[in-house]
């Protein structure tokens, strides 16, 4: 892959898209189903799917780790969402830890909500607690280049 391209793995049908890094803010397509590769809305990873998005996009990846009896993580969820409208550049995604408990495994996750910044496949930045939409927004900003 040279710099001038990217990967991005599609929200709606997993498949792997190469693409120019250019057209990232131009609503970029999957190739093979058509629909939005940056959707500016959360994804809902399952055990199946979170490795390779994790693992495959080269974007920003900023998976939000929650469980459904955590209070906090339900205050956070609209939060989340908000933040993922206003950088759709950036891919956010959930994985629900108390339904794909071996999904989310191998990334340690040891306090809820947590919050993991992926960078071609590599961890880059980790947040605990939960966080306003303009603190993910501040968050997620400081980490691009």
């Amino acid at each position: 892959m040279s710099e001038e391209n990217c990967h991005v793995i599609c929200p709606h049908c997993q498949a792997t898209n190469r693409m120019p890094v250019a057209k990232l803010n131009a609503v970029p397509k999957c190739g093979k189903c058509g629909k939005p590769l940056l959707t500016g809305s959360p994804n809902e990873l399952t055990g199946q799917t979170v490795n390779k998005v994790i693992q495959k996009n080269d974007v920003l990846t900023v998976v939000d780790f929650w469980a459904s009896w955590c209070q906090p993580c339900l205050m956070m969820a609209p939060e989340f969402k908000t933040a993922a409208s206003q950088l759709p550049q950036v891919v956010f995604a959930k994985l629900q830890t108390d339904k794909y408990e071996q999904g989310a495994a191998p990334y340690n996750i040891r306090s809820l909500p947590t919050m993991v910044a992926f960078r071609h496949g590599k961890e880059v930045a980790r947040q605990s607690g939960a966080l306003t939409a303009h603190q993910i927004v501040q968050w997620v900003k400081s980490l691009q280049p």
